[in-house]
């Protein structure tokens, strides 16, 4: 042991080895902790790494210590180990040397690498790295790796890389679910050409060829530039394909499964351009429709079309049958049509037809034609049968307009003319309905005004008992004195009052006037008013007209309301109830035009009325007419039968009148007795002690 000591001493740090002194400065120097031992176990040399690695002083690694002490060392440093330390020590020291590598964990965060290397003398040698930043970069490029597979694989979209060979870099489980490729033929190296392949195996391609495909595909890839393309593929689902290229002319692309959003887009879109209900063309589309149409620069026709019997169908059946009519109108038209032409709804009962291109006005007259025959034939709903019934306007361009919205609007007249000429008819538009529309519009103007300048006035024309000839009261009708045009009868202005809504507070008026009017007149004299189906419609009527009886200071009993069926047909409930209560008042109530109507008899049982006026077009031809008399006779009996009163319109001649009392009709009225007049013509008339003796009431006036 002396002698070695010596040796050493003499020799420097190296030893027996005897290395040169650059030898020596190179291994110092290398990034490797190295250590010499014999086969004892103690050390023969090691390098100043080594020493700065586990902070040794020289004199705690001097040639001779115990490799046991250096352990011992490092379990101070913090190794971690398994096990008890003596046991951990003992096994480094006492078997047998052997080539080995390990890794070594300290506490402090360190990782130590080493490797041993058996010497023929028994010894060995251990170099020592310390890989604790390597390590720390391998774990996390391994958490990279873990968290870029965990995105990549749990993103909604299918993700692909590909490098300038058009082979496959990496791609995600969407991708491969969303094309049915098989697993285990998808890897990094893949050619594009392959992928393609196993994708028309399992049709989840565009239609289109293979080469087809793959051109296009490569006309992606070589233009370098970031495409957005939506596929439609063979087997029913869209995929959105967003093409970027990489700097090396690799490329990366994410696949998005648009199917379902595909669908709802389309859905959105059909329903932003089609009827909810019909599922036909609405205006938005029928407006495009025609755009196209003046630009193909042909002739076509467009046909406005009214359903003439719509309201009474969803009045009487309810709305669901409404529907079901509009659904049925809309099959018939779908079957009248060319592929070409555009049915659209317009809302409620009104459709337009786009027919074209037409060669000459005949072809849409045609059109027409069957369209208002279709419509007449029955339409069978809830187990019951019923007509719509048609009126149709026809539009021609260009001649007939420039737009779409003076084409519509032009047809629109044309549908005017056609229901006021009776309905069930077409008419083509002309140029004198743009005139009469003014003229309406004009009207409409002065109609608005007309009230608040005191242009009404009422008439009045007497009801007579057929019996004895005495007058019971008088009905009361509304006329407009225009300041220009004259006396206008209600017949022209009273519809246009009903359609925009002046109606109301006119027959407020009308209401309030006559009340005032019959408080002059002697009491056992009534006055009956005419109340529109829109009064009754806009509510309030019983408070307007209680309201007016306090204000004459007119006995209830002396009023008398005159309606039509059609304000029975609005709604019913509501309506019968109103009547109800202004019939507990003892207000009397009228059926008027009795017999024009399909459903009068039905409403008879509803409400127990206290008159019934016979119809002028039943009386103006009973004294010629079996039929005429038998409607007269069978309607006067069921008025007795009922214990009403039965009131004959429009007699103007004495045949007429001895016909009409021979059926037993209660009362008449008519220009046999008078025409309608002002108040203070029918009290100097009628009313005053100056009048005729009642007989002669009965010569003609």
């Amino acid at each position: 042991m002396e002698d070695r000591d010596r040796q050493v001493a003499d020799n420097g740090p190296l030893g027996s080895l005897a290395l040169g002194g650059l030898l020596e400065q190179a291994v110092n120097n290398l990034w490797l902790g190295i250590i010499l031992f014999d086969r004892r176990r103690e050390v023969i040399y090691c390098n100043q790494r080594y020493m700065d690695m586990y902070g040794l002083a020289p004199d705690e690694v001097r040639p001779g210590t115990p490799v046991s002490n250096l352990i011992q060392h490092r379990l101070k440093l913090g190794l971690k180990i398994r096990g008890e330390a003596d046991d951990y020590v003992r096994a480094r020291t006492e078997r047998t040397i052997v080539s080995e590598q390990a890794v070594q964990e300290f506490a402090d965060g360190r990782i130590i690498a080493y490797t041993v290397h058996p010497l023929p003398d028994g010894g060995g040698m251990a170099t020592h790295e310390d890989i604790t930043e390597r390590e720390e970069l391998s774990a996390r490029l391994r958490q990279r790796n873990m968290q870029f597979d965990i995105a990549i694989n749990n993103m909604s979209h299918g993700l692909c890389f590909f490098d300038a060979d058009r082979r496959l870099i990496v791609c995600n489980k969407d991708f491969i679910d969303m094309y049915g490729l098989p697993p285990e033929r998808v890897g990094p190296g893949t050619p594009l050409s392959d992928i393609v392949d196993m994708r028309f195996a399992a049709g989840s391609v565009p239609a289109m060829s293979r080469d087809e495909y793959m051109k296009w595909r490569t006309g992606v890839v070589v233009s370098a530039e970031p495409v957005d393309s939506i596929v439609e593929m063979r087997n029913g689902r869209t995929f959105k394909i967003r093409h970027r290229p990489m700097p090396d002319l690799g490329w990366v692309a994410t696949h998005e499964d648009i199917t379902e959003q595909r669908r709802t887009e389309l859905k959105i879109a059909h329903m932003a351009h089609h009827d909810a209900l019909t599922d036909l063309a609405n205006r938005a589309l029928l407006n495009q429709r025609l755009e196209q149409a003046f630009t193909s620069n042909q002739m076509f026709a467009v046909h406005h079309i009214d359903l003439d019997k719509f309201k009474s169908v969803n009045d009487t059946l309810g709305h669901h049958a409404g529907d079901a009519l509009l659904k049925g109108v809309s099959e018939r038209l779908r079957r009248l049509v060319r592929p070409g032409d555009t049915i659209a709804r317009m809302g409620g009962d009104e459709f337009v037809v786009l027919q074209t291109p037409i060669g000459e006005a005949s072809e849409a007259a045609t059109l027409a034609q069957r369209i208002i025959g279709q419509m007449s034939a029955p339409f069978e709903i809830d187990a019951q049968q019923t007509i719509a019934g048609a009126s149709i306007g026809i539009a021609i361009a260009p001649a007939d307009g420039a737009t779409p919205e003076q084409l519509l609007r032009n047809a629109d007249l044309a549908l005017y003319r056609a229901k006021g000429d009776g309905r069930g008819m077409y008419r083509f538009f002309e140029p004198t309905m743009d005139e009469e529309v003014q003229g309406r519009r004009a009207l409409e103007l002065d109609l608005r005004k007309a009230l608040a300048s005191g242009e009404f006035e009422l008439h009045y024309q007497p009801l007579v008992k057929s019996h004895s000839g005495e007058i019971s009261g008088f009905e009361a009708l509304i006329r407009w004195q225009h300041p220009q045009r004259g006396l206008i009868p209600p017949n022209s202005f009273i519809p246009l009052a009903e359609e925009i809504g002046l109606i109301v507070p006119i027959g407020e008026w009308v209401i309030r006037q006559a009340c005032m009017t019959a408080s002059r007149w002697p009491k056992h004299l009534h006055v009956a008013v005419n109340i529109s189906a829109v009064q009754f419609r806009y509510g309030g009527l019983a408070e307007v007209i209680v309201g007016a009886l306090a204000a004459a200071g007119l006995d209830a009993s002396r009023l008398e309301i005159e309606i039509t069926e059609s304000v029975l047909l609005q709604d019913k409930e509501g309506t019968l109830a109103t009547l109800h209560r202004l019939r507990e008042l003892g207000i009397r109530i009228a059926m008027d035009d009795f017999g024009t109507g399909y459903s009068s008899l039905t409403y008879l049982q509803c409400f127990p009325f206290d008159k019934i006026k016979i119809d002028r077009s039943f009386v103006r031809d009973v004294a010629t007419d079996a039929g005429s008399l038998n409607i007269v006779r069978a309607i006067a009996a069921l008025a007795s039968g009922l214990g009403m009163t039965a009131t004959a319109e429009g007699v103007e001649t004495r045949e007429q009148l001895d016909r009409i009392a021979a059926e037993g009709c209660t009362e008449m009225q008519g220009y046999l007795f008078s025409r309608p007049l002002p108040a203070a013509d029918i009290e100097r008339r009628f009313l005053s002690p100056e009048a005729p003796a009642l007989p002669d009431r009965f010569a003609a006036a």
